[in-house]
């Protein structure tokens, strides 16, 4: 007989189990991050549109960076939640796996883009925030959405053109940019990742 024919049936059964854990781990690394929500996206389309209106009638730089600065942390609260809804409706991790490496993939951007607003408000050189913001927030989006579904890279790489617009345009232009990318570049993606990806 074979050492494989002499070993115990429970010691086969462990290894089988052992087997299947790693395989199962493994799959769920390599998978995609589909908690993406659509709902969200548009809902954060609505404070980008609002926040463009609102800024629009700042007096002040000062002001005017004040109200997106809002409308970015209420941007991000809503999008946690509807992203947290929909992980659980689907079963999805938010912890591990492809949610991590999506959160790992999209932070560095956003933190460069946070460090960059620092350093040009106090350099004075605000008409280039616009430009820079869009450029750096879809450059987050492509990197996170290499691993979620096709729409979100996308969107990112959408978002990152009208930024490198925005870097070259008139001023007068800026509001109607902002507007444009953190407003109806959301509604219209957030419309198809609902309408094709389950919400």
């Amino acid at each position: 007989m074979s050492r494989s024919e002499l070993r115990p049936p429970a010691a086969l059964a462990d290894h089988a189990a052992d087997q299947l854990a790693f395989i199962r781990e493994t799959m769920t690394r390599a998978g995609r991050f589909t908690a993406v929500s659509g709902a969200g996206v548009m809902a954060t389309g609505v404070v980008g549109s609002a926040a463009a209106l609102l800024a629009a009638r700042m007096t002040t730089p000062e002001a005017w960076l004040v109200v997106w600065l809002v409308a970015a942390v209420v941007a991000i609260a809503v999008t946690l939640v509807f992203i947290t809804r929909k992980a659980a409706r689907s079963g999805q991790s938010l912890s591990a796996g492809p949610a991590r490496t999506f959160a790992l993939a999209f932070a560095p951007p956003l933190a460069a883009g946070a460090l960059l607003t620092a350093a040009l408000a106090l350099g004075g050189a605000w008409q280039y925030l616009p430009g820079m913001w869009l450029v750096c927030y879809g450059a987050a989006v492509v990197s996170g959405g290499a691993f979620s579904v096709r729409a979100v890279p996308v969107m990112g790489t959408v978002l990152v053109a009208l930024g490198a617009i925005t870097l070259f345009a008139p001023v007068g232009a800026h509001p109607w940019l902002l507007g444009a990318g953190f407003g109806g570049v959301h509604l219209l993606f957030g419309y198809i990742i609902a309408r094709y990806h389950g919400g």
